[in-house]
């Protein structure tokens, strides 16, 4: 049986632990860590190797949009879930385009997080009830690309190959092939002359970023 790793990540430690105990009750969920603030998820990111992170929005430090992002900078492959009190189409929003792959609200029922991060392990976004019905039919049919995959996207649509964009961005080959894979799966797009079309067509190569 394969065995999902999580980080929990939430400055209230009863939350924290009370999440613990529920994973801990599934034989296939290990909680790696739980951590109080964004920073120290960081800096154990490599020792941990989590596949899922519960990530906290409002912590002190470092909080959980901006952990979210640099986090995936340096592991593009974790599925970070978002734990929030927020309900607003702004919260869940910014979270999404920030690289989280899902958003729980904290007073859902514990199983909702098992399948929440079920669902994320297969590769798919994840939305509690709440939170989906929170945003509008267009926001929840596609996924927002990161600052950093707009830059990938950017950079692979004048032409550039794996290797020099890794080159421009200083980052590696292999994290450069993952954002390529998640642009192509949140874009719909199977080609790289799509993504140059793509990128033409939402004004991406004159600088404007417009609405990716």
């Amino acid at each position: 049986m394969t065995c999902t790793r999580v980080v929990v990540v939430d400055d209230h430690p009863m939350v924290a632990e009370g999440i613990e105990a529920i994973l801990e009750s599934y034989d296939d969920i290990s909680v790696a860590a739980t951590l109080s603030d964004g920073q120290t998820m960081i800096d154990r990111l490599e020792e941990l190797a989590p596949d899922v992170i519960l990530m906290d929005l409002n912590m002190p430090g470092l909080g959980g949009l901006s952990a979210t992002e640099m986090i995936l900078e340096r592991a593009p492959e974790t599925r970070i879930l978002i734990l929030s009190m927020h309900d607003t189409p702004e919260y869940i929003q910014t979270a999404l385009s920030h690289g989280a792959r899902g958003y729980i609200l904290k007073d859902v029922p514990t199983e909702e997080i098992k399948r929440a991060i079920d669902t994320v392990m297969r590769g798919e976004r994840y939305l509690c009830t709440g939170a989906e019905g929170a945003l509008s039919p267009a926001v929840q049919s596609r996924e927002q690309l990161t600052n950093r995959e707009q830059m990938v996207l950017l950079q692979l649509a004048q032409g550039r190959s794996n290797k020099e964009v890794a080159l421009t961005l200083d980052i590696s080959v292999r994290t450069v092939e993952t954002h390529r894979k998640n642009i192509k799966r949140k874009l719909g797009i199977s080609s790289t002359a799509g993504l140059t079309r793509y990128a033409m067509e939402h004004g991406v190569l004159q600088g404007t970023g417009a609405n990716l």
